[in-house]
């Protein structure tokens, strides 16, 4: 019996949209005004759930949401019950909280939110502003891992980590992926500001796992951690990547950990930039399994903790276990194929740093004769960055908007476009359905070119690209998945030669 023949599946999809109506009608989760006032006045109200359980904390600029699962996964395989909260959604807002893997149902986030609906009046009712969209699903979430309740919560900040109302946590382990420019109205126009913001997640005593970031980043970062006496782990001297070669349906990895070293892991995603955050993701799961082993690195020495203990020291994380849970590894919506003929990929970056890794993971993985790209941006995100690091690749594109009202309008993206692509290349579709139409004609019609020229036909690629929401949008038009679906086929295609 399916979720929808189940009796009662319609009244929780109506108390589910119900739900969501009211949910959405609140300040958008990108409209901050920074204070963590109400996000603690409404947690006090439940008994501070989110202090019932350890915590932890992902901040960074690209990978949390990728980084969050892998770490949610790891945690997973070695038996303990997760609770993961992530954000932005893809289709369906139920994704966000998740409980041992799987998206909340509708039943239980229509609960979840009915049960916090008089402690939310009251909040509203005290404060000079009422809590947001965002303050309000960060509770929700906080409460359901309590209620579940969980042996360990991932959580994803939102943007930005000091003001965060995810923030009222305190993370036993603070992994921050790395840091670029995205969200400067909020966060600020230099790399030492965001960087500055985002270090306010790591906390006394916490460890802090830091992939490889910019000098100014990292400077900051580490007077953060030697400031609250945290301890340090970095990507690159404490622990990283030292082997990485291409699979089918991915990659291979080996990783020196912070308790050891894990041979020939199966990464089902692609690019360096899955690999660094899998790194991550490993780190932060020993830390968290062995908080001692990293040492302390707050001085901001270069001279690594011994990394593997000794024969009395923390051992390894089972070595099987940790290529089994790689095995598991999966971030819908990032680089993720979800059709064939043509080939057509979804993938949610949304800020140039982004876009670069998206690319550098394209030309790598995939062998194309030409790649055709869907794109709708945020009008507040830095488009013409975004449109930089995909001119190269992109043979066409197609620019088009999504359901967000952020989304800019198609034929303002397509004058700034055309100004990095030339105009010849650019095309104007207002609707995201009939841009990925027209996308699919062109990569049929870039086939039939390779085959009247009597190459092999099959080679052109559809990139869908520019926002999670667009990601989002694209994955449901093109496979009908729903939260928690797997990919749809094969992970991926083998590198070509």
């Amino acid at each position: 019996m399916t979720d929808h023949e189940r009796p009662g599946a319609a009244a929780d999809a109506a108390r589910l949209q119900q739900a969501e109506r009211e949910i959405f009608a609140r300040r958008p989760e990108h409209a901050i005004d920074p204070t963590l006032d109400r996000i603690a006045a409404l947690a006090s109200l439940l008994g501070d759930p989110q202090r019932t359980y350890p915590v932890i904390h992902i901040t960074g600029t690209n990978g949390k949401t990728s980084t969050a699962r892998m770490v949610e996964t790891l945690l997973r395989a070695r038996g303990l019950r997760t609770g993961l909260f992530t954000s932005p959604h893809l289709m369906s807002v139920r994704e966000r909280i998740c409980v041992d893997g799987e998206p909340l149902s509708a039943g239980r986030f229509a609960d979840a939110y009915d049960e916090l609906k008089p402690y939310l009046a009251m909040v509203d009712d005290s404060q000079p502003i009422r809590l947001s969209f965002f303050e309000v699903l960060t509770g929700m979430a906080f409460a359901v891992f309590a209620d579940a309740p969980v042996d360990v919560a991932v959580v994803e900040v939102g943007v930005g980590g000091t003001w965060d109302s995810t923030n009222i946590a305190d993370g036993a382990v603070a992994v921050v992926t790395p840091i670029s420019f995205d969200h400067e109205r909020y966060l600020g126009h230099t790399l030492r500001s965001i960087a500055t913001e985002k270090s306010g997640i790591i906390k006394p005593g916490a460890v802090a796992v830091l992939a490889q970031q910019p000098l100014e980043a990292a400077e900051v970062l580490m007077h953060r951690a030697a400031d609250v006496g945290a301890t340090v782990a970095r990507e690159g001297l404490e622990f990283g990547v030292t082997r990485r070669d291409l699979a089918v349906g991915g990659q291979q990895l080996s990783i020196n950990g912070l308790l050891g070293s894990y041979d020939d892991l199966l990464l089902p995603l692609f690019g360096a930039h899955q690999a660094g955050n899998a790194a991550c993701a490993l780190a932060a799961v020993e830390a968290f399994a062995k908080p001692t082993a990293t040492g302390s690195v707050t001085d901001g020495s270069d001279t690594p903790p011994s990394a593997n203990g000794d024969s009395h020291g923390p051992e390894a994380l089972d070595e099987e276990l940790v290529r089994s849970a790689f095995a598991m590894m999966s971030s819908p919506g990032r680089l993720e194929v979800v059709r064939r003929s043509p080939t057509t990929i979804v993938d949610a970056a949304h800020n140039p740093a982004g876009m670069a890794a998206t690319v550098a993971a394209l030309t790598e993985a995939f062998t194309f004769t030409e790649l055709i790209a869907v794109v709708a941006i945020s009008e507040d995100k830095d488009v013409s960055g975004i449109l930089d690091a995909l001119e190269p690749v992109a043979a066409e594109l197609v620019v088009t908007g999504n359901s967000s009202p952020r989304s800019a309008d198609p034929a303002k993206l397509a004058e700034e476009a055309s100004a990095v692509f030339g105009p010849d290349r650019v095309r104007v579709v207002p609707r995201l359905d009939d841009a990925i139409e027209l996308g699919v004609a062109l990569a049929d019609e870039a086939d039939a070119r390779t085959s009247d020229d009597g190459g092999q036909p099959g080679g052109a690629l559809l990139l869908i690209t520019g926002s999670v929401i667009t990601a989002g949008e694209a994955r449901l038009l093109l496979t009908r998945a729903q939260p928690g679906d797997p990919a749809p086929g094969p992970a991926g295609p083998p590198h070509g030669d």
